[in-house]
């Protein structure tokens, strides 16, 4: 049982009230105050560095002017904190007679308890005044050791003369000027300091050298490589869907259309995994960074999924995504700048330091958006790990566009090239520009069965007009007319309440169809026609796929950046002859027929022929869920564009090429009895080299003899020897910067070598100049892949 007190109640209600709030507000100001000061002597004194412990106190920042006035501070206000006190104790005993004269025998009882509190109070007063004298002792003594140390590291804090680091003092001075310009240097330990200038720039950048008396075993401990792991084929794609997130549109159209065609990827994965046997498959960390849908790009695709806007980037973006995860890499996906960010290590600051770790992933997947954000905020680490970065590119970048410097001074610049990069690391959509790598997409495959069903459902009066947006449609009424009187018009164009205008009352518009139902449509159609408009997009693929006939424009003269304003300001030159060259070129008829729109005979006669004529539904295999497969697997395993690049090699000093003329003395071929150039890829005995004539480029040359120009074997050709085994007589041979070089000149007989290997490039011609040309053969139904590239 417990027993109280009664006047131990009394005595803690008047100590309760001997403590009025006035004294508690005092008390209470000096508390916080101390707890303030405290946090901000801690955040002074623990400027850490990456790897510190967070108790760490840098003897180097302790001694700062602003240190320094924390301290004094806190001392002064400890000591003016135990004067209040000791005053409040004083008029708290002065006033207690007083109060005994009013209330007779109460002060009695209650002042012995009063006084030990006014003494407890005394004694914690007079302990922070002990507090404030030991932090004096500590602030002098580590003044001492400041001085003791500046002195003793004066003359090994100055800027070496280093001829290894020539870029060493200037980047101090820089360091002097600007270090407050980025909250991430004080985030790598800057203080202002030239010590920790040097440290910096020796440990975190690489602008100078280690100093001798850092301890350098973090330094030299480069992270241990992970150990090789096997990718293993996937067949269920439920973490993919994960991976994808969701918010978007755009990326709820992606998930819809990788969840669709998990069957088909699932049984191309059988294939291919049977095709490539045994052999061993690194598996890649890969991250893949879709800038474009970034809030920070402004992220226009979105809100356009459903209203007609254009799909073909999502439903590469899509493919991409299934064929990595299909192939076994670990995958990671960010559609934010902050995630990016976050994935990379990013530090804190507007993006002038390197990353705070080393990069994590073996690939990173992006776009021009995307590309542009990691140069922002990667510092010099993007030019570090640059050469892991593939960028995804629709209509392709050629090297002239690519080069910074040459592109500058000829003439090139534009708001999406100058990235210095290899060519080949960016991926296009068709196979156009082989100065790049063809990435691709894929379209749905049917079975047997269903082709027979397509085949048997087939109206052979009805056409479905390839736009889902009105302006489109703007303009066409003679064609539309004209088809009209031969076939049954459908088309698929946006509309929130009344039908667009431009699409005429004959057409039979069933507004924006989801991708099974256009599947269907297309399935019924005979012909699926096109304005010229949008270019190169995936919807002729698989109308074509689904066993219709696909109606195209001729244009002429063709379109480019020179007098076409969708091209201009595009990396590119290229000549786009009508709306789907790839259809054109590489498909053909009786799939594709290509027509002047202008001439309305010809046009005519083309509905007429077409609906004689009978199709089966066709694909490509490289547009096939095996065919991508296969095409990034080999580029994963065998492109390497991390490797120290050979420079160009100089007339004077080149190898003999290992090249024999052909028998019929019209190219050179790989000599048999020649060493195989070890790590190339592809195998350079699938070369033929020619001399393009005059005004044709190579791209166009090699096409001349059904073969493909490959631009990683130039280096080969890239010497006096080459034009020599051709017949090419030489009276001189220079090497220069440009990308329309090796090239022979016939008036003057000058032979010209390519100085920069940036700028050897697939693409561009002169009338001047005969090129000359790498060529190489190609697997049917795989363009980007040679016979044995796998």
């Amino acid at each position: 049982m417990i027993t109280v007190n009664p006047d131990g109640k009394i005595m803690v209600r008047r100590c309760l009230v001997t403590l009025r709030p006035f004294r508690l507000f005092v008390l209470g100001i000096g508390f916080f105050s101390l707890c303030f000061l405290m946090t901000s002597l801690g955040g002074q004194l623990s400027a850490r560095r990456p790897g510190d412990s967070p108790f760490t106190i840098r003897t180097e920042v302790l001694g700062g002017p602003e240190s320094r006035g924390v301290l004094r501070r806190m001392s002064e206000l400890l000591e003016l904190m135990a004067k209040r006190v000791d005053a409040l104790a004083r008029l708290e005993n002065g006033s207690e007679p007083h109060r005994a004269a009013g209330h007779g025998r109460l002060a009695v009882d209650r002042f012995p308890p009063g006084a030990g509190l006014m003494e407890r109070i005394q004694a914690i007063a007079q302990n922070v005044s002990d507090i404030a004298a030991k932090v004096d002792q500590i602030l002098r003594h580590s003044l001492v050791l400041h001085s003791k140390v500046s002195e003793g590291r004066r003359d090994q804090c100055e800027a070496p003369s280093d001829p290894k680091f020539p870029d060493c003092s200037g980047k101090v001075e820089w360091m002097r000027a600007r270090w407050t310009s980025d909250p991430c240097y004080a985030f790598f330990g800057v203080d202002g300091t030239e010590c920790s200038f040097l440290i910096y720039l020796s440990e975190v950048e690489w602008f100078c050298p280690p100093l001798p008396w850092r301890n350098q075993t973090a330094a030299q401990m480069a992270p241990k490589p992970l150990p090789k792991v096997q990718a293993v084929f996937r067949s269920n794609l439920s973490h993919l869907l994960e991976l994808m997130g969701s918010g978007k549109e755009s990326l709820i159209f992606m998930k819809k259309r990788t969840k669709r065609l998990t069957a088909q990827w699932a049984l191309a994965a059988q294939r291919l995994a049977r095709k490539l046997g045994s052999v061993w498959r690194d598996q890649k960390q890969i991250l893949v960074h879709i800038g474009f849908l970034t809030e920070e790009s402004g992220d226009v695709f979105s809100p356009r999924v459903l209203k007609g806007g254009p799909l073909g980037e999502m439903v590469q973006w899509a493919d991409i995504l299934a064929t990595l995860y299909v192939l076994g890499h670990g995958l990671r996906i960010t559609v934010s700048l902050k995630e990016l960010q976050s994935n990379l290590g990013v530090p804190p600051g507007r993006g002038n330091c390197p990353l705070t770790m080393p990069l994590p992933f073996d690939l990173i997947y992006t776009d021009y958006h995307g590309l542009q954000q990691m140069k922002q905020h990667m510092g010099l680490s993007f030019k570090k790990y640059r050469c892991r970065i593939r960028v995804i590119d629709t209509f392709g970048t050629e090297p002239a566009y690519n080069h910074e410097e040459y592109a500058t001074l000829h003439g090139y610049r534009t708001n999406w090239g100058y990235w210095n990069l290899n060519p080949k690391q960016f991926m296009t959509m068709f196979p156009h520009t082989p100065d790049n790598s063809f990435m691709g997409f894929v379209s749905e495959e049917l079975n047997e069965t269903e082709k027979q069903l397509i085949k048997g459902g087939k109206a052979s009066n009805m056409a479905v007009v390839y736009g889902k947006e009105a302006s489109i449609w703007k303009g066409k009424e003679k064609f539309l007319g004209i088809l009209n009187k031969y076939m049954e018009i459908h088309g698929t164009v946006y509309y929130e309440s009344q039908r667009p205008p431009e699409v005429p009352a004959f057409v039979k518009n069933h507004g924006l169809l989801p991708q099974p139902e256009f599947q269907q449509l297309l399935r019924k159609a005979k012909l699926f026609i096109g304005f010229g408009f949008p270019y190169e997009g995936p919807a002729p693929l698989e109308a074509i796929a689904n066993g219709c006939v696909f109606l195209q424009s001729r244009f002429s003269p063709p379109h480019s950046s020179l007098n076409h304003e969708f091209f201009r300001g595009k990396p590119t030159s290229r000549e786009v002859f009508s709306q789907h060259p790839y259809a054109e070129n590489f498909i053909g008829k009786p799939h594709v027929w290509t027509v002047d729109y202008n001439n309305s005979e010809e046009f005519e006669a083309a509905i007429k022929a077409i609906m004689r004529t009978q199709v089966d539904p066709y694909l490509p295999y490289e547009y096939t869920c095996e065919g991508m497969l296969e095409r990034i697997h080999a580029y994963i395993q065998h492109q390497d564009f991390c490797a120290a690049s050979r420079p160009a090699p100089a007339a004077a000093r080149a190898p003999p090429s290992p090249f024999v003329l052909a028998p019929n003395a019209t190219h050179l071929e790989w000599a048999q009895n020649a060493s195989l150039a070890p790590g190339a890829w592809p195998p350079a005995q699938s070369l033929r080299a020619w001399l393009a004539a005059a005004g044709r480029a190579c791209t166009d040359a090699c096409l001349d003899h059904g073969l493909i120009c490959e631009p990683s074997f130039f280096p080969f050709l890239n010497s006096q020897d080459a034009f020599q085994k051709l017949q090419v007589p030489c009276d001189s041979t220079e090497s220069e910067m440009n990308h329309l070089y090796p090239a022979f000149a016939q008036p003057g007989r000058e032979c010209f070598l390519q100085k920069e290997p940036l700028l050897f490039s697939c693409a561009g011609s002169s009338t001047k100049y005969h090129r000359l040309c790498p060529c190489r053969d190609f697997r049917k139904g795989q363009v980007a892949l040679c016979r044995d590239c796998l």
